[in-house]
């Protein structure tokens, strides 16, 4: 399943609609280091990959602009020990 993930850089955060559901992913941006501290997504459309899209498009993202992450958000930080193609994206000391 496809979801039309929005990046709302006025938030900051990325975002979804599902039937009808807001599901997000909140982040802090600060001299190029992305905190990701949410990932949320109502139990009512759980377990349809939501959360793991929303977290693989904001890692993406910070690839692209060359941003450090640091997972605050305890999902984020599950995802990315379970892909470890995103560990180089890890700020040193930070996580």
């Amino acid at each position: 399943m496809t979801h039309d993930i929005r990046h709302e850089t006025n938030h900051p955060r990325f975002s979804t609609s599902v039937d009808g559901h807001l599901c997000v992913l909140d982040y802090q941006l600060d001299d190029a280091v992305m905190t990701i501290t949410h990932t949320g997504v109502p139990t009512a459309v759980g377990g349809k990959g939501i959360a793991a899209a929303l977290t693989q498009v904001a890692l993406d993202t910070a690839r692209q602009n060359q941003w450090r992450v640091v997972p605050t958000c305890s999902y984020a930080a599950v995802y990315i020990k379970r892909h470890p193609e995103y560990t180089d994206l890890l700020n040193q000391g930070k996580t």
